[in-house]
């Protein structure tokens, strides 16, 4: 899948959402893995535009604006794809309004601690230790 400029990259998006030591995480229908919300870019989207449509189709919910704040970028072997593909995770905090239920894709909701790291994808898994480092999971 690489270019002869380099390995292929997919860029994405992702929601962190921490409580009472807890993130928040989806699985999708068919899937075993764990994903924190969120997901890509569509053309001429912001990052803030495209994570709040994609955790409004996945969770439907509301992300405040304002309170959208960058919080890291973690990139990992993409889980599910060949070998030498990287997943690019640019991740945000944000509040939101309105009740978590599963929307678009996704068949469960869960709040995951440190040890759901092992239920989830290699990026997550450094977002879960990165986390885990200050002392939120």
């Amino acid at each position: 899948m690489g270019t002869e400029a380099g390995p292929a990259v997919i860029d994405k998006l992702a929601w962190l959402r921490v409580e009472d030591g807890r993130i928040l995480s989806t699985r999708s229908y068919g899937k075993d893995t764990y994903y924190l919300p969120g997901g890509k870019r569509e053309a001429g989207e912001t990052d803030h535009e495209a994570l709040s449509r994609e955790v409004a189709e996945e969770l439907r919910v509301e992300l405040v604006d304002g309170t959208i704040e960058f919080a890291g970028i973690f990139e990992a072997p993409a889980h599910g794809h060949p070998d030498g593909v990287t997943v690019r995770m640019t991740c945000y905090r944000a509040d939101y309004r309105g009740d978590l239920e599963p929307g678009a894709e996704i068949e469960e909701i869960r709040w995951l601690d440190h040890s759901g790291r092992e239920l989830s994808s290699t990026v997550d898994k450094l977002i879960f230790d990165w986390l885990r480092g200050r002392g939120e999971l």
